[in-house]
């Protein structure tokens, strides 16, 4: 089935009972997933926005330790709205795409402010808050609030795309499958509908190998048919970005590490580093060294084998590290500070800059 003739299905008897298919399936098979309200129990808005703030370009598995942290040191929105940027920061270091902590704070503060610490319950007010787009508004109306609405994550683009065999590739395809995802909404449980599917992607659907014989879609599904299944959905190849290259310095003070925090807007925003030159395509090694901080006690730069990489999403990087260690009383540059090492865990490191750190103290 081409793409074309998905646009204006025809359904039967039997695909209109699809929905009912689905639900009875995730009944039986539904995931136990800490922010997942229990059968027959409310969702919880918070839980619900939180999960899909922290669930963006991330797996289950890394976000569950997260989730549940949060939840402990803020229990509700009312909480994390009264918190600083700077402990939300720390609590989110590791988990990556960063101005998703930044949002996530300014959502809560905003919740708190505007709306008495209570969600709106419609696509159109959750979309007026910091942070949420039209995927995350859907998915908070359907699964706190069961609006009628299904929203499209990526386990629900392959379950779609593979169902019709959608061939235009993504994300051109996006409108597509958001038109056919909706027919597999049901009359009534639209948040169940939604996680039902996210479900079926995530274990049954999957990129490689599905396993189709245990899909409740499995008989009409028109790429299974075609036994091409592991080709959908289709994909425009990707751009790799052009290779940064820089320099990080780590300096050494007794117990204690040199650290700065990098401006709030930009990549990595209001992260904690270890100072650094500018990250550019083609920079040599003498130009970033150039930009080494200036301390008094520093007679040479160490330069450490080897390099640290790290691939953001439009870019990958390559950091030479240099270390340094100054005498006990010398004072830190403006705009920097000292930190001691045996707590830099509880400091709102990027993975890059823990990578650095590791490499530049050989832990």
């Amino acid at each position: 089935m081409s793409s074309r003739a998905a646009a204006k299905p025809k359904p039967t008897d039997h695909q209109a009972d699809r929905p009912a298919r689905v639900l009875a399936w995730y009944d039986r098979h539904r995931r136990k997933l800490p922010w997942r309200a229990a059968a027959g129990e409310l969702a919880d808005p918070y839980r619900v926005w939180l999960s899909e703030i922290m669930l963006q370009q991330t797996t289950v598995r890394a976000v569950g330790p997260y989730f549940e942290k949060f939840v402990t040191r803020w229990p509700d929105v009312s909480a994390l709205g009264r918190a600083s940027l700077d402990d939300v920061l720390r609590m989110w270091a590791g988990l990556g795409y960063y101005s998703r902590a930044r949002n996530l704070h300014a959502c809560a503060v905003a919740v708190l402010r505007d709306h008495d610490g209570m969600f709106p319950d419609t696509e159109e007010g959750l979309r007026a808050l910091p942070g949420i787009g039209p995927y995350t508004a859907a998915a908070i109306a359907a699964i706190a609030f069961d609006r009628c609405t299904m929203p499209v994550d990526g386990n629900i683009e392959r379950v779609v795309s593979r169902l019709y065999a959608i061939e235009e590739p993504l994300p051109q395809a996006k409108p597509l499958i958001q038109q056919m995802a909706a027919t597999l909404l049901g009359p009534s449980r639209a948040g169940d509908s939604a996680q039902a599917l996210m479900d079926l992607g995530a274990t049954i659907c999957t990129p490689k190998k599905p396993a189709c014989a245990l899909c409740p879609l499995n008989d009409d599904c028109a790429a299974r048919r075609r036994g091409d299944q592991e080709t959908f959905p289709r994909k425009a190849p990707k751009k790799s970005g052009t290779l940064r290259r820089g320099a990080a310095f780590v300096v050494t003070r007794g117990g204690e590490l040199l650290v700065r925090s990098r401006p709030d807007k930009g990549l990595l925003g209001g992260m904690t580093e270890v100072p650094g030159s500018e990250w550019h395509a083609g920079q040599q090694d003498d130009a970033a060294l150039a930009q080494a901080p200036a301390l008094k006690g520093v007679a040479r730069w160490h330069r450490k084998a080897g390099v640290v990489s790290h691939v953001f999403t439009h870019f990958p990087l390559e950091l030479v590290v240099y270390t340094a260690s100054v005498p006990a009383r010398t004072r830190a540059p403006d705009g920097m500070r000292w930190v001691p090492v045996a707590t830099l865990d509880g400091e709102a490191f990027p993975n890059v800059m823990r990578k650095v750190i590791a490499h530049g103290l050989d832990l």
